[in-house]
């Protein structure tokens, strides 16, 4: 007898057909993905359908798979994944987009589909840089405003571009280039004979 997750997966796969690029069932939990230019089509039919009912976008977070697993990835770098919730059928799914271009990542906005899917995605574009097309506010929620960069692309230095201070001359908080020296922190060894002495 098939599990509750595979009949979920064989419905998914026979409601979209060539609309998905893979399914995964792995731990008791299936993992679809599609092509950026299906994600609207697909998240509406997994809200809509009755036999999905996916009412909730429980969670959407950006990913940067340039350095995946500590190997070199194949395919594209950046990519969402949403996790969603059908209270109707107690299911959970997962969807992933890969955002067809590195160098300027963009995904269709969901927020039409989900609307409390807004500050996701805003989060996804504040810390990778990953455009949301529609989206009606996207703009930085947790990086300043004069932030450069995004925090959490693999390629970003951990010391950051710029740094931010206080100055009493001026009285007023300035920017300023980071001044944090490189350097190798040696471990202190502690030796047993003076440990605690």
């Amino acid at each position: 007898m098939a599990s509750k997750t595979e009949a979920l997966k064989a419905l998914v796969e026979q409601v979209f057909g060539d609309k998905l690029v893979s399914t995964k069932l792995a731990l008791d939990e299936l993992t679809i993905v599609c092509q950026s230019a299906d994600l609207v089509q697909v998240a509406t039919t997994l809200r809509d359908h009755p036999d999905l009912s996916f009412e909730q976008c429980i969670d959407a977070a950006g990913i940067d798979y340039s350095t995946y697993q500590d190997t070199v990835w194949e395919g594209p770098r950046f990519a969402v994944v949403y996790h969603l919730l059908s209270i109707k059928h107690n299911h959970r799914i997962r969807v992933r987009a890969f955002a067809p271009d590195d160098g300027f990542p963009v995904l269709p906005s969901l927020e039409a589909v989900w609307n409390g899917i807004n500050w996701f995605e805003r989060e996804a574009f504040d810390l990778f840089g990953i455009v949301f097309e529609g989206h009606s506010d996207l703009r930085r929620l947790l990086t300043d405003y004069g932030f450069v960069g995004h925090p959490f692309r693999k390629d970003f230095p951990l010391s950051g571009y710029v740094e931010m201070r206080y100055d009493p001359v001026e009285a007023r908080v300035i920017y300023q280039p980071v001044t944090i020296e490189p350097r190798e922190i040696t471990p202190r060894i502690i030796r047993e004979e003076n440990y605690g002495g």
